[in-house]
């Protein structure tokens, strides 16, 4: 049974690449299966959307029990209409999904943003759609965003690169090798969900800005068990084991170090970009958005808003992309 309206597709499956994937850092990947889904008004233009390293190729809810990682943005009458638009998802390479990632006790390879990017070309050709309206792109996935259009311009129309630059920002990598650290300590200790956890709690404290915590979180810690516990702590705490449970930890591992590895050259990327940029984003500063606008070759608006919700404004600020997605994708 299907939630889609009369006259939707939906076509979901596994690609599986014939010749081995060549690595961006080196070295290549044989018998690669990537996961995808597109779905959306029948004949309608491609919009390939991609979000942070959790998100997959469910964007939104297509049958019963469902849950799309961006179902307030994308579906029929949303911002992302999909009576407009077909919609195309994918398992991030290196992730906890159905594409190809890494298991436990085995080495698994660096990936790069570029490499995502030819997976994603790969599941274009796949099913035979040589050109894309656009590309959707919020953190990870703006990253991902913008390797396309610098390596395969010709694929893409327009870009929308939500909280993501041309470089991942120092004190980002600095928070993030933490949370690294923090897993592969786990995991030499048969700790892996664990440090996930941890890892995740410490990532959320990042993803959000000190407003809405000052808002959300201002009563005083409670006795447990003879400790003090915080109201933040417990939102945290909470958040990393719901993290856990569905997650694994090589693959925050390998996609967590794809961030930090990030780097593309705006002089080299012609596609034309919209660029979303959040005040309150403790992750990609504002300043940086504006430097990948003024190195840009090709034509590109920025949109810089304030949001309580800092980096995570592209789940929240769903009036505002809607506006972004009117005037970008037509």
């Amino acid at each position: 049974m299907s939630l889609l309206p009369p006259g939707y597709e939906l076509v979901e499956g596994i690609c599986e690449l014939r010749a081995p994937l060549r690595l961006h850092f080196g070295g290549e990947l044989a018998g690669v299966e990537l996961a995808f889904r597109l779905s959306g008004a029948a004949g309608a233009p491609v919009v390939a959307v991609l979000g942070g390293i959790s998100a997959g190729r469910h964007v939104y809810a297509a049958a019963p029990g469902e849950a799309g990682w961006w179902d307030d943005m994308v579906g029929p009458g949303k911002p992302l209409d999909t009576d407009r638009y077909r919609v195309l998802g994918m398992d991030f390479l290196g992730g906890s999904h159905r594409s190809t990632g890494p298991v436990r006790g085995t080495e698994f390879p660096s990936v790069s943003a570029f490499d995502q990017a030819d997976c994603l070309v790969e599941l274009m050709r796949h099913l035979g759609i040589e050109r894309l309206r656009g590309c959707v792109g919020a953190s990870y996935g703006g990253m991902v965003t913008l390797a396309l259009a610098e390596r395969h311009r010709v694929r893409v129309e327009h870009g929308v690169v939500i909280s993501a630059a041309h470089r991942t920002h120092p004190m980002s990598t600095a928070w993030r090798t933490v949370q690294r650290s923090i897993v592969r300590y786990a995991l030499r200790h048969d700790e892996g969900a664990r440090g996930l956890v941890l890892a995740r709690a410490l990532a959320m404290a990042t993803y959000r800005s000190a407003r809405e915590f000052e808002e959300r979180f201002p009563g005083p810690p409670r006795r447990v068990d003879g400790t003090f516990v915080f109201p933040v702590e417990e939102y945290l705490v909470a958040r990393g084991e719901s993290y856990a449970a569905h997650y694994r930890p090589e693959a925050f591992v390998c996609l967590s170090e794809s961030i930090d590895l990030h780097r593309v050259d705006p002089g080299n990327i012609a596609v034309p970009m919209t660029l979303v940029a959040v005040q309150e984003d403790q992750l990609v500063p504002v300043s940086d958005v504006r430097a990948l606008r003024d190195l840009l070759s090709g034509s590109c608006r920025l949109v810089e808003i304030s949001s309580r919700f800092g980096h995570d404004a592209f789940l929240k600020e769903t009036a505002v992309l809607r506006d972004v997605f009117a005037q970008s994708l037509g």
